[in-house]
């Protein structure tokens, strides 16, 4: 069997029927994926069911440092979400199929809304660290397409990525930031395989590119969600200044303590956000 019929549609059809007997509940308004140092958001969720990734059909293990590794399902500013504390990542040597995989399961259990975030480089000469960046765009610089391969039951073959993200959605998102007084920029999310952060040289050719940002994520989801008719918007938490760009050498450990800096912004404004849907 093909990674996209391992991880395809009768797969997250019978990963859904799993995790349903276990929330029950409500089907969820929204899906919410949940990048790194960015978990702390399942705490604001309102009667939890936690089911820890290993137990999901399909799911492996989340193995990166600052991804919990759960799915939470409960209620967000009064609306019924189910969110993934975690993801899985390509550079973990995950296919391209698998790190789409939790979209369709989200779209099995009701979500038509995907929201998405991420850590993420700041290519952009005017960001600084705890920037939130609303994602306007992406540049898929991973080369790999998790629609690869035959032709999943409810998938569009050839999707429109002319508007990857929703535009009413991220009007939304904007209009909830104002009245809550969080600045939110906005730009183009780079996504490279990873696992190495980008050299100085890197840096210069994805800002000649377009992009705004750069991380090791996200794209894959978002490809899964279009094709299969959900609706995505996303924020990039700037958590530090791209090679070349920082004065000092990048780690992951700065974008843990970056992420918590900026944890109640972030997690105000998504509760907020989920809350209006």
């Amino acid at each position: 069997m093909s990674a996209g019929g391992m991880f395809g549609a009768a797969a997250a059809a019978r990963a859904a029927e799993v995790v349903r007997a276990r929330i029950g509940g409500a089907t969820p308004v929204a899906g919410v994926i949940l990048g790194s140092g960015l978990g702390g958001l399942a705490a604001r969720i309102a009667n939890p069911v936690a089911i820890p990734f290993a137990e999901v059909p399909g799911f492996p293990t989340a193995t990166v440092v600052g991804h919990a590794g759960k799915l939470i399902a409960g209620t967000l500013g009064g609306r019924p979400v189910v969110a993934l504390a975690g993801r899985f990542h390509m550079y973990e040597g995950h296919p391209a199929p698998l790190a789409g995989f939790p979209v369709r399961v989200l779209h099995a259990l009701g979500a038509r809304v995907l929201f998405v975030s991420n850590a993420a480089g700041g290519i952009r000469r005017t960001f600084r660290a705890g920037d939130l960046m609303l994602i306007r765009d992406h540049l898929n610089l991973m080369f790999q397409n998790p629609l690869v391969g035959a032709l999943e039951p409810g998938d569009i073959r050839f999707p429109d990525m002319s508007e990857p993200y929703d535009p009413s959605l991220c009007e939304s998102l904007r209009a909830h930031a104002a009245a809550l007084g969080i600045p939110l920029q906005e730009g183009v999310y780079g996504a490279l395989l990873g696992p190495t952060y980008e050299t100085p040289s890197e840096v210069r050719m994805l800002a000649t590119l377009g992009a705004d940002a750069v991380g090791m994520s996200t794209v894959p989801e978002v490809i899964v969600a279009r094709a299969i008719g959900m609706r995505v918007a996303g924020i990039s938490c700037i958590t530090n200044l791209a090679s070349g760009i920082s004065p000092h050498a990048l780690s992951h450990a700065e974008v843990l303590e970056t992420t918590t800096l900026v944890a109640e912004r972030f997690e105000s404004l998504v509760e907020r956000f989920v809350g209006g849907l």
